[in-house]
């Protein structure tokens, strides 16, 4: 499929829109209500602390709600008011978070149910609206949409797109994607489906098993099966890791993504030499700024003093999750909950540590004064954060 020809298309059809309605006044007061809290803006305006008690508490200097995610949830509540009758789909959560998408099933919009791993499409009918989430669909997807006669509204964030025309890019030039992500994630997935040929790396350590194969190390057996399920239809390893381009999902580690452009880099020039260099890598600058400034907040609140951290976000997001890894990088007693309701009753937290399903930990605060800093992924609006300081105050009162 030209994926270039198709976009431009979709782009022209007056039953696709990426610009919203221009209703943003009429939604702001509900979006206000729902999301926004005065509590946490007064502590962005005194020092990102608070102090109660025995109890204080320190906010990261940048967390929360990310420019592209409040975009996606305005739009989404744009569009219940445009179309105030008609069926409306979102083809996933809006965003990763629970209470963000439990009010737009309050606002009577529908979700495309996925089974076993497949979102079926089958009850969406022509002239329903389709809303596609801040993490994009497929092409194959929006296709689908746009063959069944639908109203498709599309709220991808801009930094995914930009990802999606570095991959563009990579096709058009003959190279191979690798693509520094989760490859079960609807960012990935959408991204790979614009993609030529790809390759999905989790993490640097996949990526160094890259890099051996290419430079002559290990068994083509061993390679494909370790990413049978992570690479294009067809991929062959010894034609396709010959030219190379990076791309990464945006909620990635940062530090880590860097790391592996420049392994591949590394690999190339040792592989071809410096005069060939640029016949066989190409850089890459996909890095989204909103991910990178709560990571770089984070990295600098765990510096500071703290006897436990505590991550809001939902479950399933990648940028929390990363988030967390920072925590649990430098030893701090950190628990990861995706709603304020995880904490208590009594001093305890239902929590997820990294890479296991969730746990109940009891006591959760300790003792004496405590210090505790918060932090929350780019989904989580700022009302939940203040619901789970409100029941740390509760807590260390008791």
């Amino acid at each position: 499929m030209d994926t270039r020809a198709f976009k431009r298309s979709l782009h022209h059809s007056d039953r696709y829109n990426r610009r919203g309605f221009g209703l943003g006044d009429e939604v702001a007061g509900s979006l206000q209500t729902a999301y926004q809290s005065d509590l946490v803006a007064s502590l962005r305006t005194n020092g990102y602390e608070l102090r109660r008690g025995r109890l204080t508490v320190r906010l990261a200097e940048a967390f929360g709600f990310c420019w592209g995610v409040e975009r996606a949830v305005a739009m989404a509540y744009e569009t219940r008011r445009h179309y105030p009758s008609e069926r409306i789909w979102i083809t996933n959560e809006i965003i990763h978070n629970p209470s963000v998408n439990d009010h737009l099933r309050t606002m009577n919009v529908q979700f495309i149910p996925v089974e076993g791993g497949v979102k079926d499409f089958s009850e969406v009918e022509g002239g329903d609206v389709v809303i596609l989430p801040a993490f994009g669909a497929t092409v194959q997807e929006m296709q689908l949409l746009n063959e069944r006669g639908c109203h498709i509204v599309d709220t991808t964030c801009p930094w995914v797109s930009k990802v999606w025309n570095t991959v563009e890019k990579h096709k058009k030039q003959a190279f191979t994607s690798i693509i520094h992500g989760k490859v079960k994630h609807e960012e990935t997935l959408a991204t790979s489906s614009f993609a030529g040929t790809y390759l999905v790396v989790l993490d640097l350590a996949e990526a160094q098993l890259v890099s051996d194969y290419i430079l002559g190390k290990g068994s083509r057996e061993s390679f494909m099966a370790r990413f049978a399920s992570a690479c294009s239809p067809g991929f062959d390893p010894d034609r396709d890791l010959v030219r190379v381009g990076v791309a990464n999902q945006t909620t990635m580690l940062k530090s880590e993504t860097e790391d592996i452009g420049k392994l591949f880099e590394r690999t190339m020039l040792q592989r071809y030499g410096p005069a060939e260099l640029n016949d066989h890598f190409l850089a890459f600058n996909t890095i989204c700024d909103a991910t990178q400034e709560r990571q770089d907040a984070m990295f600098a609140l765990v510096d500071e003093p703290l006897d436990l951290m505590v991550v809001i976000g939902g479950y399933n997001s990648s940028n929390t999750t990363h988030l967390q890894e920072i925590a649990v990088s430098r030893g701090i007693r950190s628990f990861h909950i995706d709603t304020p309701e995880r904490i208590g009753p009594g001093n305890r937290i239902t929590h997820k540590p990294l890479g296991s399903d969730r746990e109940l930990e009891e006591p959760f605060l300790p003792a004496g004064t405590i210090r505790v800093g918060i932090t929350s992924g780019a989904s989580t609006p700022d009302r939940i954060v203040e619901a789970v300081i409100e029941r740390l105050i509760e807590l260390s009162e008791d």
